[in-house]
């Protein structure tokens, strides 16, 4: 008889990866930050930074140095144009690359935005325990992340794995 996994809440920061966007006009991280609360996440931080590799890099640290925070959310700057950095300042931040994450989000994209989705730079990764996944910077892409991967993915109960038990809330619950 199998145990039934009990919901372990996360500590997530979003980031929002922009030169444009300010709290009140980011559809994006508002989005995900609401489907992280209604999933029963805690918004831990939220942030807006511009496209700037070590702006990026350096918040990111923070949180992934804080081993309260559990995963970081980032939307923007996985294109292709030249302010486009967000996989260059947070790829050498891992200590693991999930490389699954930009092949499935891909892979899923296809449905709604036909061969488009091979400039997606999408990624992710586990860094100090935490686990990192960066998105396109469009609400649709970002409802197309957290629908298809990482609302069951940042879930606990979801089987037959997910990245929870990989990060330190495991050890906090």
């Amino acid at each position: 008889m199998s145990k039934e996994r009990k919901f372990i809440p996360l500590n997530v920061a979003v980031l929002t990866v922009s030169d444009s966007r300010t709290m009140d006009t980011d559809t994006s991280g508002q989005y995900l930050a609401d489907q992280l609360q209604i999933a029963g996440h805690t918004v831990c931080a939220r942030e807006i930074v511009i496209d700037d590799v070590y702006l990026l890099r350096a918040q990111v640290s923070t949180w992934i140095a804080d081993s309260s925070i559990h995963a970081v959310i980032t939307t923007g700057g996985t294109g292709f144009t030249g302010r486009d950095s967000t996989p260059e300042a947070l790829i050498p931040l891992f200590d693991k690359e999930i490389d699954g994450f930009g092949e499935l989000f891909r892979h899923i994209s296809l449905q709604d935005i036909g061969t488009s989705t091979v400039q997606s730079r999408a990624v992710g990764g586990m860094a100090n325990k935490t686990v990192v996944f960066c998105l396109p910077g469009s609400t649709g892409a970002c409802k197309t992340g957290w629908n298809g991967i990482l609302k069951e993915q940042l879930d606990s109960r979801y089987r037959p794995c997910n990245f929870v038990s990989h990060t330190d809330a495991v050890e906090a619950d």
